[in-house]
């Protein structure tokens, strides 16, 4: 680790994924206050994706990331069609004017739609009723301690602040190459074909330099985002990350180090034959290990362990922290100075 990476703070985030009621609320707070322009119309800096699923853009993990050596290693751009998916076409002039008619038209998608955000919403895995599963998984620019999108861009137009960790764009140096959208094994950097520039989440900035948690926090009616800077021993990044070590981020095998985290779903049991609970998740323990690592089994018995403490009327002060009966204490932002803000832009 460098000395540049030790004086730096870094503002995350922490996701409980029991609680995510997949509303997409999140999306349409970031995608209403940053992606309203043509460029950027497939763009969504957050999503919820249901798991298991494909994900957003398609595949994504397959696509991007770093070597075995931690070198960055060259991805690929994801297709429009079949990656991101493209805005549909609906027939609302037909379906407007068979509103007086005997017969009405219902509002459907002019073409064959193939793809497209949250085309497998809800889907999942398994058979009813007896092992069918799924969760959602909301998704944003981990803001990584060490980007691969700022190591791929031949420009230095990627940047990381020291400040608070939020890596950028500066779209004046970018000339639209799109290596940092090859690199980035989340596929969180987008292109915007208008502006011809590169286009990714901010983090809200300008919120955080106020001392505000970002637009899709704030908006998440599920209380389910956690905000605050790594190195606060009282706020609840550092307690759900280090003190308790429920929070872990996602795919952390890519080397990026990514500061974003989350707490993995807990599961119903499967049903046997007979419609009887058994002692098997129907969540399979070697799928969450694939997205959040080994660690998962000990996160799980962790929770279980407390809640029952809950449950017998016992204190838990991680319970408590979860279930969040303060929306304000699950954000622990302090307003930064304004010369800060003036040197880094």
């Amino acid at each position: 680790m460098t000395q540049q990476n030790k004086r730096q703070r870094q503002v995350s985030m922490v996701l409980d994924l029991n609680k995510c009621l997949g509303c997409h609320t999140c999306s349409i707070a970031c995608k209403k206050m940053w992606n309203t322009d043509q460029g950027t119309d497939y763009a969504y800096w957050n999503n919820v994706e249901t798991m298991p699923g494909k994900g957003f853009p398609a595949d994504y993990p397959l696509i991007g990331g770093r070597t075995d050596k931690g070198e960055v290693k060259r991805g690929t751009v994801p297709n429009l069609d079949t990656g991101y998916g493209r805005a549909w076409n609906f027939n609302h002039k037909e379906a407007l004017a068979s509103t007086g008619q005997p017969i009405k038209v219902w509002i459907k998608p002019k073409e064959e739609v193939k793809w497209g955000p949250n085309f497998d919403e809800d889907v999942g895995e398994g058979q009813y009723p007896q092992d069918n599963h799924y969760f959602y998984l909301p998704r944003l620019c981990n803001h990584c301690t060490h980007p691969a999108c700022l190591d791929a861009c031949p420009r230095g137009a990627i940047e990381k602040r020291e400040h608070d960790g939020i890596v950028l764009v500066n779209q004046d140096r970018c000339h639209g190459y799109r290596f940092c959208v090859e690199a980035c094994p989340y596929k969180k950097v987008y292109f915007d074909h208008v502006r011809q520039v590169s286009a990714k989440c901010i983090f809200c900035a300008p919120r955080i330099e106020e001392g505000v948690a970002p637009a899709c926090a704030r908006q998440c009616p599920g209380r389910l985002r956690f905000v605050g800077y790594r190195d606060d021993e009282e706020g609840p990044i550092w307690k759900l990350v280090e003190k308790y070590k429920v929070a872990v981020p996602l795919h952390a095998e890519w080397g990026l180090g990514p500061n974003v985290f989350y707490v993995p779903p807990m599961s119903p049991p499967k049903m046997d034959e007979k419609g009887r609970p058994t002692d098997e998740p129907r969540i399979p323990l070697a799928y969450l290990e694939s997205l959040f690592g080994p660690r998962v089994k000990e996160i799980l018995d962790v929770l279980h362990a407390e809640r029952d403490k809950k449950k017998r009327g016992e204190k838990s002060e991680l319970m408590d922290l979860l279930i969040a009966y303060n929306w304000n204490d699950n954000f622990k932002l302090e307003p930064q100075h304004r010369e800060v803000f003036s040197e880094h832009g």
